[in-house]
């Protein structure tokens, strides 16, 4: 049985300062579904190794693989670090409030920051979060420092995670 699932997505298109927000509907075979779920678990598989779980050709593999990235369903591959023990013991969540039409360029600025591990605009009282990861108090200060010296921000107000609950990009296919 070939199931559909449809996915809506977002995808951004700077326009000088401005966003362009559009939605996007992709059709996605059951199959792909299948390839996704075991490239997230182990994204190092062989053609062959995908092959052989899902039952289908090495070459069907490899032309889904191959389409999903082409459709920019799969972004890249990567391996998932243990920050806590480099060294990144701080996980911080910083909410920060931006002069309007500035926002787009205060957030590619955190965005180039070798700490800042996401950045989303959001809706509420803030303007934008970034988490951020530090291996000690002296980083974070200099961070947050840095920040409150960008021109086009306001204001920040940083939270300091206790403890780390859950921490998976995936999706849940």
């Amino acid at each position: 049985m070939n199931k559909r699932l449809t996915v809506r997505f977002w995808e951004s298109r700077a326009l000088g300062s401005l966003k362009l927000e559009t939605n996007v509907i992709e059709n996605i075979e059951d199959i792909d579904l299948q390839i996704l779920s075991l490239l997230q678990e182990d994204c190092r598989l062989s053609f062959n190794k995908i092959a052989s779980k899902l039952g289908i050709s090495v070459g069907t593999a490899f032309n889904h693989v191959k389409n999903l990235e082409k459709k920019g369903l799969i972004k890249g591959y990567t391996v998932i670090l243990d920050s806590g023990k480099l060294g990144y013991s701080l996980t911080v969540i910083i909410m920060i409030q931006a002069e309007g039409s500035y926002l787009a360029d205060v957030e590619n600025e955190i965005a180039k920051s070798a700490n800042a591990i996401s950045v989303y605009d959001i809706t509420g009282d803030y303007d934008a979060v970034a988490i951020a990861k530090f291996k000690d108090r002296a980083s974070l200060n200099a961070f947050i420092k840095n920040l409150l010296a960008m021109p086009h921000i306001k204001r920040t107000v940083t939270h300091i995670a206790l403890n780390v609950i859950k921490e998976d990009l995936g999706v849940k296919l």
